[in-house]
């Protein structure tokens, strides 16, 4: 697992809270906190899928570098896209936190993951395969537009998107 950067989701709101280019944004405070870690930072990569975590299993299982995925589920709560074994590979192969725009299972296992893990429920159903899915494009989650590339922030104030890292080297 990669250090995780030095910042506040406070201290960014309260430096770019004048920022109207876009560039800077505040995810809504409806995802709740899964993983081991409360806090974690990283370059996002993108999966958009709905009751079908083949994206998400191909994305954890793959190096992680310290990114963060950002799983654009649709905000649904039919199926859980993550659960413990893929929580397991995201923490395994260096991926700073999953944030999934939908549901979770497996909640004991996820949080002994060594890696962030944010959704909006829990939902022991787990996923279909219908769908591949898409990767790296745009997305909305929870209706704010979120890049591959860009950097997310998360701590335990909240979750923030910016189109460049924002935090001071550790």
């Amino acid at each position: 697992m990669t250090e995780t950067p030095v910042f506040s989701t406070c201290d960014l709101c309260d430096e770019y809270k004048g920022d109207t280019s876009g560039n800077f944004r505040v995810l809504p405070p409806v995802f709740r906190d899964f993983g081991g870690r409360h806090r974690f930072a990283g370059p996002v990569m993108t999966v958009q899928c709905l009751d079908d975590n083949t994206p998400v299993k191909a994305a954890v299982e793959s190096p992680g570098e310290g990114r963060v995925l950002v799983v654009d589920g649709g905000a649904s709560m039919r199926r859980a896209l993550l659960g413990g074994n893929l929580g397991a590979a995201a923490a395994r192969n260096g991926w700073a936190g999953v944030v999934v725009d939908g549901c979770v299972r497996d909640v004991g296992e996820l949080a002994a993951c060594d890696t962030g893990i944010r959704a909006l429920a829990p939902m022991p159903l787990p996923t279909e395969r219908r769908q591949p899915g898409l990767r790296d494009v745009a997305v909305r989650i929870q209706g704010v537009l979120v890049r591959p590339g860009e950097w997310l922030y998360a701590d335990e104030d909240g979750t923030v998107v910016a189109d460049r890292p924002l935090h001071t080297a550790k």
